[in-house]
């Protein structure tokens, strides 16, 4: 399942909402998701979507849009937030940040951080991305893993093709 973002939808001060394009090109974006979620999407969208390809993902519950000032509101928000397990004072927005966190955990480079979070500069994309311990445990375990495997192919790690020069592996294609 993918979400397509072709579009944003701004508050603006005065409260008028503005739809429009995204921030930036690299903003128009399909996302794939994954599946642990695509039950509660598809049970989310007939009650709180739009009709339709193009129809916003997320409403009120009288289908209108949300706004700042009625998104714990129409959303039950805070009974969300306890029922997740999440911390009190969590944000939506929270949301992009943890999501974006577990994809680089997962292995996601920077550059499909980018694209999947739609930024269009590494720097912008480096402020979902934080060091943890557990990141730093799997990496660790992922080094033991591919040690391991050399060993059991009673290879070392920098066998390989070489380049005669520095003694590691040439690179290929």
């Amino acid at each position: 399942m993918v979400v397509r973002v072709s579009r944003k939808v701004a508050q603006m001060q005065d409260g008028e909402l503005v739809v429009g394009p995204t921030k930036s090109a690299a903003g128009v974006r399909t996302v794939a998701l994954p599946r642990f979620l695509e039950e509660d999407l598809v049970a989310h969208l007939p009650e709180f979507a739009e009709p339709g390809r193009d129809g916003l993902l997320f409403t009120g519950k009288r289908g209108g849009v949300l706004r700042r000032g009625n998104f714990h509101r129409e959303t039950d928000w805070a009974r969300a937030v306890v029922a997740a397990g999440l911390p009190k004072g969590f944000h939506f927005h929270d949301l992009r940040h943890t999501g974006n966190q577990m994809a680089a955990e997962a292995g996601a480079t920077t550059r499909e951080l980018m694209q999947r979070m739609g930024q269009s500069t590494v720097r912008a994309a480096m402020i979902y991305q934080h060091a943890t311990s557990a990141r730093d445990r799997q990496i660790a375990e992922e080094l033991n893993a591919r040690v391991q495997q050399y060993r059991t192919a009673g290879q070392k790690p920098d066998d390989g093709p070489d380049d005669g020069a520095t003694g590691a592996p040439a690179p290929v294609g």
